[in-house]
């Protein structure tokens, strides 16, 4: 994958960050598609996703999409936005790479700006530790009314 950041429009932008759920598309080691919705932030050239409190079904660290990525870290996000009167459809796909935060200034940074996006997870749903997912974009595309 490329190193350089694709150029985001201010429209495009916008979207991003006022944003409130995506769907992030991972891999298995088989290549079979997995999705679930996260919540996310965007700081203006990566993505972060945390692992919050919300239910799950396995330990955190054994998720499906912590699994894939470490195994194949192409990822995609899918924010969008539906609407009954269709011309005011959009979405904005973003492929990229995703790996674990590991660096404590910008896994605090990454949990600072989920905090301040979701009153929620500044109600104690979202561990200072919790695990941290960083999706670097490579490429984004959009449609609609952006």
């Amino acid at each position: 994958m490329a190193n350089k950041l694709p150029l985001i429009s201010p429209g495009i932008r916008a979207k991003l960050e006022t944003a409130r759920v995506a769907r992030l598309a991972t891999l298995d080691a088989e290549r079979r598609p997995h999705a679930v919705p996260i919540c996310f932030t965007f700081d203006g050239s990566v993505f972060y996703s945390a692992i919050d409190r919300k239910p799950k079904r396995v330990p955190p660290r054994r998720l499906a999409r912590l699994k894939n990525i470490k195994e194949t870290p192409q990822v995609a996000l899918l924010v969008d936005q539906y609407d009954e009167d269709w011309t005011r459809l959009w979405y904005v796909l973003v492929r990229g790479e995703a790996d674990l935060v590991c660096a404590a200034a910008e896994h605090k940074g990454a949990i600072q700006r989920l905090r301040a996006k979701y009153p929620q997870y500044d109600a104690d749903m979202l561990a200072d530790d919790a695990p941290v997912l960083r999706i670097t974009p490579v490429r984004i595309t959009a449609s609609g009314k952006i």
